[in-house]
């Protein structure tokens, strides 16, 4: 790891704070060793800390002399971070640190995910609360857990824990923007079992490998028409489908959070028919390779005669779970009329897996229009159940509502006017924030949401801005310094 390089970074408080947050393993779900790691912190720094029900921590810290008087402001970010790796690359999420280095302005991961999402957050929240210069209210500093996978720690953070009248949340990605609202999302999950039956023997086995996709965030990033390797794969498949073949396995994607990068599948198909399929596939290879050039020119896709498989789906088991698939829509289904160039809704069909005669399709549908939420899910809901699958919703969670009144969006909008000769830009974001379910169970917080410029966040291509974290580090202590009285 060239961890001293990225701790000579400025400023150099948060780098290192960062370098030692990526020493700790801290996938979504397994948060134990950094729910430890910040416990100590806190410890260390004689401040008084708590961990909640479900592992959250708040860590508490006076204010400054001179500045007792002001409003108390929670400081948010989550723990976890979402593990993706390439494939050709050996790394094990739950016990090794991320190794990272930086090329000229920015700071990236050797073939993961880079953790800056949300890790930046946490080393700013660190820097605050282990620094004896700076000047601040007073501060609670709430670390969730598991925002990733399910929002778990904002879901389940009691009541009567915070007494903060601003929330200033740490988790957005363009240096430039202040996010007042975000979408709300839910899970869709459709399962199937399939009776396998024997293969014929004189069919040919093929597997089809699709990868090289930019892959990324599956809210932030939807926008962008980036290349879903569970429907690019699947487009294949289907195209085959009048050739009578019989769908043996199908792994594609992995979290539902992230834009999938990379798919398999294994076929078998008749042996008169090889040609035709060899043929099909050059064509639509060629097609997909020019639609996708600007945007995914990396894209590879292999088709490989590989050892015949004795036993696979029935040519009709095979249409359905395939139709299904070409059927449900994935990315932009609406764009919102009140927000220029804001998504209302879409679909990521994120988690793709037939096994042994078992199918899970694992869907993440959001939408910053609760009825939207539900009509978007219904649709891909019914669009599985026609084909005979059965489909959980589940993992709920709302929006937030934007607030253009807010007091601390006018101070934190007249700060960086002042600082930077324009206006920020003021968004609601297409991604999940826990600020919404917090602001359920705190009413009364007035609450923005900022941070650095991350761009490939959920993919291995994640990578953060070095002058984009001394640009947001500058404004949060500035925002700090004009919290206003109470």
């Amino acid at each position: 790891m060239d961890t001293n390089n990225i701790r000579n970074l400025k400023p150099e408080r948060i780098w290192n704070h960062f370098a030692d947050l990526n020493e700790i393993p801290r996938p979504s779900k397994k948060e134990d060793k950094i729910i430890k790691f910040i416990k100590n912190f806190g410890a260390s720094l004689k401040l008084e800390t708590i961990e909640d029900k479900c592992g959250n921590v708040i860590i508490k810290k006076s204010a400054t002399p001179g500045f007792e008087n002001r409003k108390k402001v929670v400081l948010q970010s989550h723990l976890d971070m979402v593990c993706q790796k390439n494939n050709d690359v050996e790394f094990d999420f739950e016990t090794q640190g991320i190794k990272m280095t930086y090329e000229g302005d920015w700071v990236h991961a050797l073939g993961t995910t880079l953790g800056a999402d949300n890790g930046i957050g946490v080393a700013a929240i660190m820097s605050v609360l282990s620094s004896n210069e700076i000047e601040h209210p007073a501060i609670e500093a709430l670390f969730t857990i598991d925002e990733e996978t399910g929002m778990t720690g904002a879901f389940e953070l009691g009541e009567g824990l915070l007494t903060g009248d601003i929330l200033l949340n740490l988790d957005t990605e363009e240096d430039d923007e202040i996010d007042i609202g975000c979408a709300g999302g839910i899970d869709v999950t459709a399962r199937a079992k399939y009776e396998e039956k024997e293969i014929d023997k004189n069919f040919l086995t093929y597997e089809i490998k699709l990868s090289g996709l930019h892959g990324g965030h599956s809210g932030m990033e939807i926008h962008k028409g980036l290349g879903n390797s569970n429907k690019l794969l699947n487009r294949f498949l289907y195209d085959f489908l009048d050739l009578d073949i019989r769908l043996v396995s199908f792994d594609g994607g992995g979290l539902r959070n992230a834009i999938p990068r990379e798919a398999h599948a294994v076929f078998s198909i008749s042996q008169d028919k090889k040609d035709q399929l060899e043929n099909r596939f050059e064509i639509l290879y060629s097609k997909i390779k020019l639609e996708f050039n600007s945007i995914d020119s990396n894209l590879t896709c292999n088709l490989t005669s590989i050892d015949k498989a004795t036993i696979g789906l029935s040519n009709e088991d095979s249409k359905k779970f395939i139709s299904s698939l070409q059927a449900v829509h994935n990315g932009v289904l609406r764009m919102s009329p009140d927000i220029e160039g804001l998504v209302e809704a879409s679909n990521n069909i994120a988690r793709v897996q037939v096994e042994n005669g078992k199918a899970e399709i694992q869907c993440l549908t959001r939408s910053s229009v609760e009825s939207s939420k539900i009509w978007v899910a219904s649709s891909v809901k019914a669009a599985f159940e026609l084909a005979g699958m059965k489909v959980e919703l589940s993992g709920s969670y709302p929006g937030w509502k934007p607030n253009p009144s807010s007091e601390i969006l006018s101070i934190a909008e007249k700060i960086y006017e002042k600082e930077h000769g324009e206006k920020p830009s003021v968004q609601a974001c297409h991604a999940g924030l826990e600020c919404g379910i917090i602001g359920e169970k705190y009413p009364n917080l007035d609450m923005i949401s900022f941070g650095p410029t991350i761009k490939g966040a959920h993919s291995p291509k994640e990578k953060v801005s070095i002058s984009s974290v001394q640009k947001f580090w500058n404004y949060l202590l500035l925002i700090l310094k004009d919290i206003p009285v109470k």
